[in-house]
């Protein structure tokens, strides 16, 4: 009889812990999801998904920002085709072997796009550090040129005279963009095994990737606003939804074989476009809580 009751005490007990457990899990749950949904609100709301459209029609319709795109063209396609056909050559077939016991037929075209992405991450760390850096700061000035935000260029370099917002372009005052962190690279080898998971971890692969590439468009134009660590810190996180949206369709657009570096041109351009729409006050994002307002407002007082 007492062994019985204390059987029964002991189920109780796991039943308790059980139900515990799940209420935890549900709650993490709804509450992963409802900021899951308030960030998709702000990214469709900002409508940050259409810049880096936007910067293709700008870009092909600016003849006056193709200078920095042609002078890197010739070693950028050299490097794309390297990397792209050794990463195939030597990358796809090892990893086809190892996806394909946990995505099945599907591992073909899986594979395909992780080593995509594979040779997207290896050019642009390689080309952004490198290769592209001062012609992509001169495309991000320049657009910001065109948009007539030259008070903002004026704060990291010099302006010269002239209609050519390229060749309006001066000594830079202030360093370029941030350099690359062992950080990004940490933080892909520790995702890249998501793409074991069929389908499904190979999409939250590539967001998570488009999370880290979005965080990082308006580092320029952070500089430029004399932004601390903390007031960019606060903005991202206040708009991770919109920057993350920006972040994804940049990154699909960039793993195109070959296009990649003119899709890395346009996104830069995109990037400008969403920032001179901050500056300006038109978008969504610039509501009470930006930093931009707040700062008018400490200089209003």
């Amino acid at each position: 009889m007492a062994e019985s009751s204390k059987a029964a005490n002991s189920q109780q007990k796991q039943n308790r812990i059980v139900d515990s457990v799940s209420e935890k899990a549900q709650e993490v749950l709804k509450e992963d999801y409802d900021k899951a949904k308030i960030a998709t609100q702000d990214a469709l709301r900002s409508r940050s998904y259409l810049y880096p459209i936007k910067g293709i029609f700008y870009f092909a319709s600016h003849r006056t920002l193709w200078q920095p795109f042609i002078s890197r063209l010739g070693p950028y396609v050299a490097l794309s085709v390297s990397v792209i056909g050794g990463m195939f050559a030597f990358a796809y077939l090892p990893q086809l072997a190892v996806l394909v016991f946990v995505n099945g037929p599907l591992a073909v075209f899986t594979t395909v796009l992780l080593v995509l992405n594979e040779s997207s991450a290896i050019i642009n760390t390689v080309s952004r550090n490198w290769l592209l850096q001062d012609a992509i700061l001169d495309t991000f000035d320049g657009t910001l040129v065109s948009r007539n935000a030259t008070g903002i260029v004026s704060e990291g370099r010099e302006l010269r005279s002239g209609n050519d917002p390229i060749k309006k372009l001066g000594k830079i005052i202030k360093s370029p963009f941030q350099s690359f962190t062992p950080k990004a690279i940490i933080r892909y080898l520790i995702h890249l095994p998501l793409n074991f998971i069929p389908v499904v971890g190979t999409g939250i692969f590539i967001v998570l990737q488009s999370r880290g590439r979005g965080q990082t468009v308006h580092d320029r134009y952070f500089q430029l606003k004399k932004w601390s660590a903390s007031q960019k810190a606060d903005w991202l996180a206040k708009h991770s939804g919109p920057y993350t949206a920006f972040g994804l369709v940049a990154t699909l657009l960039e793993m195109i074989p070959l296009a990649s570096m003119f899709f890395t041109y346009t996104n830069t351009v995109g990037a400008a476009l969403w920032a001179a729409d901050i500056e300006s006050m038109n978008t969504s994002m610039t509501d009470e809580t930006a930093p931009t307002l707040r700062e008018k407002a400490k200089k209003a007082e």
